[in-house]
């Protein structure tokens, strides 16, 4: 694990495509004082401008137990690993915090945030700290693409996080991976 740096929000520049479907992110949300946190592996998701804010979108489904902190709390974090955990955060997509403490068993440190409550990890790349500004349910009415709704067997419509951009961290080393 190297040392972070602070990145410039304006200054970040991330291969959006590559980020979400190759890489993988975990959103964490929560109080890491009080021990009060849950994580999951996202692949949905954008990042852009809205409001005149960068901001990072996020899809989490209500049936997830990180769905009960991101509804409780009002940040975020959004962590990148390097290659190295890509098993770990398969795992941390498919086990839920309500019936295990996935994040001992993760192996993965948490730490202190910068400026939110909601913990990052010492472990990460990237970690984006973000403060809630919105929400939107999906509404299957609103599919123009037929095949939308084929992700949702279950009928369990993802609702979608906006989350402004406050600080920006990273390995000095990683940047390469997010030219």
């Amino acid at each position: 694990m190297s040392a972070k740096i602070t990145v410039p929000i304006d200054e970040l520049s991330i291969k959006f495509n590559d980020t979400w479907q190759r890489k993988w992110l975990l959103i964490t949300s929560g109080d890491f004082a009080a021990g009060a946190f849950n994580m999951m592996t996202v692949g949905w998701g954008s990042f852009g401008n809205m409001w005149n804010k960068p901001v990072v979108t996020v899809a989490v489904r209500p049936t997830r137990y990180t769905y009960e902190f991101t509804e409780k709390y009002d940040s975020f974090t959004i962590c990148a690993f390097p290659e190295k955990y890509r098993h770990v955060l398969k795992s941390l997509g498919t086990k839920s915090g309500r019936y295990e403490d996935k994040i001992n068993r993760s192996g993965l440190t948490p730490v202190a945030s910068e400026l939110i409550l909601s913990p990052a990890f010492a472990e990460a790349s990237l970690i984006l700290e973000c403060r809630k500004i919105y929400f939107h349910d999906l509404n299957p009415e609103n599919f123009l693409a037929a095949e939308i709704d084929t992700n949702y067997p279950s009928k369990d419509y993802h609702r979608i996080y906006y989350g402004e951009i406050l600080h920006v961290s990273a390995d000095e080393g990683s940047m390469t991976l997010f030219p």
